[in-house]
């Protein structure tokens, strides 16, 4: 055998090694998607889906047999923004609010929150099919992943719209009905008249800059135009638009309720506090004609607050104080009156137009099932 011969035959051995390995590695499996995919949380609800899925419910009117809910705080989130149509049911409150779910237990309900790594809607859903109903899905990319979507915008209560006219935010509030008949015979302070049918017309009158934040509203909960008009401005390339879909009935009904008289509120010895009989008196009967902010940090709210209570820890308070709803008396609580005390001052520093703020000198102990006991500093 000639050196070349035999440089050709361990060339061809090496090369029939080389392809048996790579038929071998061919006849093995292929990892599959479920393999590859990332796990799944286990605190993930078992039936989740699209933003697809969920823009395909929301219409106006609000279609009978579906129900979205928003399973995040009211004040901190909801009342800030949500997904059109969307009724609030915080987590936290789910087992008190339960009156607002369909009597119809196979009615379609979404849940969606915060986004992927946000508990609150997969634990509502939990807390729904507990109680019955057969037909629960999660939106899991949440009110985020709504907003992400081009065209989409964000509807707003009632009260975002009150606190943006009494704290005089930067916005432009748009009626959406007919100039004659509607508007003229009564319409939101400050708001400019735009018929969405002469939309194309007037939009001379809509701000130069596209960032100005632009809140539509007609009729009601059915009615279409400031939807449309929304849509409209967006494509115009305005980046803030929102609708408040209760429109000029629901702004007449908290226009039209009686001032709650400043006097109701029975002050403590020192500045600012209230008296203590009479908070506990408005805890046990009527918590909700109060915004109670509980201002301890976030541990310790954890381990138990008062229910209806919302938690601001007072090192965070300031960057979030003009949010906080001013249209009922405020009630600064903690655990032994310093952070509270702080709170109220703030408060009065930064938004001195906030006339009904008040805060609890005692040292409070609060229980997991919300109940509390006091002790009046010496």
């Amino acid at each position: 055998m000639t050196k070349r011969t035999h440089i050709t035959l361990v060339s061809t051995c090496i090369l029939a090694l080389s392809l048996l390995v790579m038929g071998c590695a061919s006849t093995q499996p292929a990892p599959s998607a479920t393999s590859q995919a990332e796990p799944e949380k286990d605190w993930m609800f078992h039936d989740i889906v699209t933003v697809d899925f969920v823009k395909s419910h929301v219409t106006v009117p609000k279609p009978d047999n579906v129900l979205l809910i928003d399973s995040r705080p009211k004040q901190a989130k909801y009342d800030k923004g949500h997904i059109p149509t969307a009724i609030n049911i915080p987590d936290t409150q789910f087992e008190k609010m339960t009156n607002l779910l369909p009597a119809d237990k196979s009615m379609l309900l979404i849940f969606y929150c915060e986004g992927p790594e946000c508990k609150l809607s997969h634990k509502s859903a939990q807390k729904a099919e507990a109680l019955g109903y057969k037909n629960v899905k999660v939106y899991m990319d949440g009110f985020p992943g709504w907003m992400k979507v081009p065209g989409h915008y964000a509807e707003v209560p009632v009260e975002f719209v009150k606190e943006a006219i009494d704290t005089k935010s930067e916005m432009v509030l748009v009626d959406s009905r007919p100039r004659e008949g509607k508007y003229d015979q009564g319409h939101i302070p400050g708001a400019i008249s735009i018929p969405d049918t002469h939309f194309d017309k007037m939009t001379n009158l809509l701000p130069v800059k596209k960032d100005m934040p632009l809140v539509f509203y007609c009729g009601g909960f059915d009615c279409k135009l400031s939807h449309k008009s929304a849509e409209k401005a967006i494509k115009l390339g305005y980046t803030q638009v929102k609708v408040f879909s209760a429109g000029y009935p629901a702004w007449q009904a908290v226009a039209e309720a009686p001032q709650k008289p400043a006097g109701d509120i029975k002050k403590g010895k020192l500045e600012g506090t209230m008296d203590i009989a009479q908070f506990d008196s408005l805890v046990k009967t009527a918590p909700s004609s109060v915004y109670l902010i509980d201002v301890r940090d976030a541990d310790e709210f954890a381990k138990g607050s008062l229910k209806n209570a919302i938690n601001i820890p007072v090192d965070k308070l300031e960057k979030q104080i003009k949010s906080v709803a001013a249209d009922k008396p405020i009630i600064f609580i903690c655990g032994t009156g310093a952070r509270s005390g702080e709170s109220y001052y703030m408060m009065k520093d930064l938004r001195p137009e906030v006339k009904e703020v008040y805060y609890l000198d005692v040292e409070m102990k609060i229980k997991p099932d919300g109940s509390y006991t006091v002790t009046v500093p010496k």
